[in-house]
């Protein structure tokens, strides 16, 4: 049935090129016609003079000089473990709720756990597919500035 079916498009391609190949010839002493006459030539009218707007001055800093200069804090031109630490002490110290200085589970993953304690209106400790569909995130209106 394969063989069949691969002649019968075989014979279908070869029907179908030499049809388009028929079509496709040009007729003998056939021109194109002639093309039309350039539209009249409007002068253009001076420029209206204007100063010449400067751009702005490029820094020499490069996103990884910018990057570099964020992480120092003091300036000193190099980049000491507490800088580059203490932005994350803070962001730690608000997981860390019971302020053992040590991070479980429990404390890292309470946006989640509060999520699904909200969620479940039963307290059956599991979730329904309407329960559930209460935690999906608000859609983000966007606005556009057109």
């Amino acid at each position: 049935m394969a063989r069949f079916l691969a002649g019968a498009a075989a014979c279908f391609l070869m029907i179908t090129g030499a049809f388009l190949l028929w079509q496709g010839r040009a007729e003998q002493g056939a021109q194109l016609p002639a093309a039309p006459p350039p539209p009249p030539r409007i002068e253009a009218r001076a420029p209206i003079a204007k100063a010449p707007a400067k751009a702005p001055e490029a820094t020499a800093k490069s996103r990884e000089e910018k990057r570099f200069g964020r992480a120092d804090k003091n300036d000193d031109g190099l980049i000491q473990a507490e800088e580059l630490l203490s932005p994350r002490r803070k962001s730690y110290a608000k997981l860390d709720k019971n302020g053992d200085g040590r991070l479980s589970f429990e404390e890292w993953a309470v946006t989640t756990i509060d999520k699904f304690n909200g969620a479940d209106r039963d307290r059956s400790r599991t979730l329904t597919p309407r329960e559930y569909a209460t935690t999906a995130p608000k859609p983000v209106k966007k606005s556009c500035s057109c």
